[in-house]
Formats: C-alpha cells, structure tokens, sequence
C-alpha cells in the first residue's frame, strides 16, 4: 500500500510542528520550504490539518502554525485514516468496472489488508515519530525568509 502524497506532506508538516519551540510559530511557507514540498501543497495540507483540529493555523502579524493537544495525541493511524480516501484500494467501479466484481474475493481481502495496515499505525504516536535521531534532523533543517 502506498500513501498519497498528500498524506506524506500532511505527516511531514504534523512531525517538524511536534517539535518546534515552545514560541517558534512557523508559516507555512517556512515550512513548505524546510520540508522541500510545493508551498500550494503544504497550504491544502495545512487546512486539511487545520479542520481536523491536528493544527492551529493563526493569520496574520504574529501568526503561524501549532500542533494542538489533539495532535500531539493524535495516532499515526487516526491521523492517516482522515487524510486517506475512504475508497477501496482496487477500482472494482472504475469506468469500465471489472467483469469479475460480483463474485471476486479480492475486494474484501485487500480491504481487510488496509485495516490491517492502518491498526498497525494505531500504536504509533506523533512523539514516537520524532524521537531521536528525527527530531534533531527536523529541527536542523534549513530555511529562507
């Protein structure tokens, strides 16, 4: 199973927020360019974020982005399951559907499979994610103003 890269930028942004400074509010450019991603990327990240109540995003003078209590709390799995289509992993409706979708098997067993792989992610914390060596790294990456 892959990720989308939306999923991948979203984790990202939640990780390098899990360890910023207790003061330190960053932009979201700041961060698109620290993380190496589209700044319009991170920008639909950040809302997504955002209305998940994973970060606070404050306009203006003095504003900037926060990871919430609910983030830091937040699983890896919660987190991946609200970014992630809902849909099946196979397009057994696709445009043309599959011949096989009325008595095939696979649908249900790959959809078993990414339970499995989302409650694998369960147990994982945001804090797990960051510990040593990857916060350092985070905290080390550059950026332009």
């Amino acid at each position: 199973m892959r990720l989308t890269a939306f999923t991948d930028i979203s984790l990202r942004i939640v990780m390098r927020l899990a360890v910023a400074y207790r003061d330190e509010l960053l932009t979201t450019r700041v961060v698109a360019d620290m993380l190496a991603v589209p700044y319009s990327h991170s920008a639909k990240a950040v809302a997504r974020l955002s209305e998940l109540g994973v970060v606070e995003a404050r306009r203006g003078r003095g504003g900037g982005l926060q990871l919430t209590e609910k983030g830091r709390a937040a699983s890896v799995g919660e987190i991946v399951r609200s970014l992630e289509s809902a849909g099946d992993v196979v397009g057994c409706d696709d445009d043309p559907p599959c011949p096989l979708r009325a008595a095939c098997r696979l649908r249900a067993a790959l959809r078993q499979a990414q339970e499995a792989f989302y409650a694998s992610l369960d147990s994982v914390t945001i804090a797990s994610l960051v510990a040593s060596p990857t916060g350092p790294v985070l905290l080390s990456l550059p950026f332009s103003e």
